[in-house]
């Protein structure tokens, strides 16, 4: 056929038979082009797309990306492993022998170290209520009275952060207003019959992120001023939240002539600057805010009175 042809065939300019025969033929899709009069594009006599066409890559990524423990929490855990069976099936011998290699030697265990998993029992519910943009009615427990509360929502995504779920989900009167839920404090679930049309131009990806800075600006609401030894300060990312070492990295003054340094560290509130920072023990002399200090000092004096007391016991 010919480009006008096939412009005319599929509604498009010439202008766009040229730009997309070009990229099939990079692509691999072997188009070729008779010139003449009787000419045209023409595509190699008995070619027909296949999954074998995937490159060793891209056929190991795909069964890299199955994350086995979420897409189970899901309850897509058997349409997971029956997926897997029919590409590997359709792969040649050797690719599918690489391919599987990979499930052999990487495993992504989501949840930070220390935590247990967390109870959802009404993730699948939820989750299959975005898929089918079903409103549900949900029973939440929250950290401010009264503490649980039933409402009418929207769900617009599943989001898994570091071992645990969130729902992301707009009141059902006001779709312009997503809302974000811990998944372990949904009590309970009814789906309703009752569709909704999710919000024009809403992203999942783009609304967490903006949602996550949000929540860590909100949270680090205070700062503590302190002199550090730099080797406690290299240690820090280790042992602290990310939001509080990376403050106190890109706060910090060069090291002076005894090894310390002085720098700002973002903290919630009084009480948890004193919980995090005393990890440091000696290493960490807090200046500033003056409760903090003062907090510091009743807490060592606590501690060198019950400690002397033992000595001399």
């Amino acid at each position: 056929m010919t480009a006008q042809e096939l412009s005319e065939e599929l509604e498009v300019s010439v202008r766009t038979i040229y730009r997309d025969v070009e990229s099939l033929s990079g692509a691999g899709v072997p188009v070729y082009a008779d010139r003449g009069p009787a000419g045209g594009y023409q595509l190699l006599d008995g070619y027909r797309t296949r999954l074998t066409g995937l490159t060793v890559d891209e056929a190991e990524t795909l069964f890299l990306s199955g994350v086995p423990g979420p897409v189970a929490e899901l309850g897509l855990g058997a349409v997971l492993t029956a997926a897997e069976l029919k590409l590997r099936a359709s792969l040649p011998p050797e690719l599918g022998a690489r391919a599987g290699r990979i499930r052999e030697r990487f495993h992504l265990d989501a949840p930070g170290w220390f935590r247990r998993d967390e109870q959802t029992p009404h993730l699948s519910a939820l989750a299959g209520a975005v898929w089918d943009e079903s409103l549900v009615q949900a029973r939440y427990l929250r950290w401010k009275a009264p503490r649980e509360v039933t409402r009418t929502l929207a769900p617009l995504g599943v989001v898994l952060k570091a071992g645990r779920w969130y729902l992301v989900a707009a009141p059902a009167d006001d779709l312009s207003r997503p809302l974000t839920y811990r998944v372990s404090n949904v009590l309970g679930v009814d789906v309703l019959d009752q569709p909704f049309a999710r919000p024009g131009g809403f992203d999942l990806a783009e609304f967490w992120q903006a949602w996550a800075k949000r929540y860590e600006e909100s949270v680090y609401v205070d700062e503590a001023t302190v002199r550090i030894t730099a080797e406690a300060l290299a240690r820090m990312p280790h042992i602290f939240p990310p939001a509080m070492s990376r403050g106190a990295v890109a706060n910090a003054g060069p090291p002076g002539d005894d090894g310390w340094v002085r720098t700002t560290v973002p903290i919630e509130s009084v009480r948890h600057g004193l919980m995090e920072l005393l990890k440091l023990g000696a290493d960490v002399e807090v200046l500033g805010p003056p409760e903090l200090r003062d907090r510091f000092a009743e807490t060592i004096r606590g501690m060198s009175r019950l400690y002397r007391q033992e000595d001399a016991t």
